[in-house]
């Protein structure tokens, strides 16, 4: 009987998706690149109206990083006042059914992660106060 081995990603495999993670995941960048991809070309005010929870400052930052990718494009008008524009480059397009598998996904299993949730939760309350401790690190 031969034994089979399971593939294992190699470690530049790995890092490039650790790397990729780190560049489209976080609090806010999936909301900016689902409006962006959703509305086409959007103006700051536009989006941090739909992202109401993100501050200036961050949205600001999360835009810069996605742009320093080539994820999404800034365009500035030499306007008075000045006009700034975002869309998504085709490269931002191309996450679009990542986007769309994760959404899809959430939409599924949601209830069964919020089952979840509610089970820990009871069991870390029926757990000894000494046992709690670690599980907040």
């Amino acid at each position: 009987m031969r034994s089979r081995m399971l593939a294992v990603p190699s470690h530049d495999a790995v890092e490039r998706v650790e790397t990729t993670m780190s560049i489209i995941a976080g609090k806010w960048k999936p909301a900016i690149m689902f409006a962006l991809v959703t509305y086409g070309t959007l103006r700051f005010t536009q989006l941090r109206k739909m992202i109401p929870k993100v501050s200036q400052r961050m949205l600001t930052q999360q835009l810069r990083d996605l742009e320093r990718y080539g994820l999404l494009q800034r365009r500035l008008y030499p306007e008075i006042p000045p006009r700034v524009e975002y869309s998504v480059t085709p490269l931002g397009k191309s996450l679009d059914p990542i986007f769309k598998s994760v959404c899809d996904w959430a939409t599924r299993n949601f209830p069964q992660m919020e089952d979840a949730q509610l089970r820990y939760r009871r069991i870390a309350r029926s757990r000894p106060s000494s046992a709690k401790g670690w599980s907040r690190m």
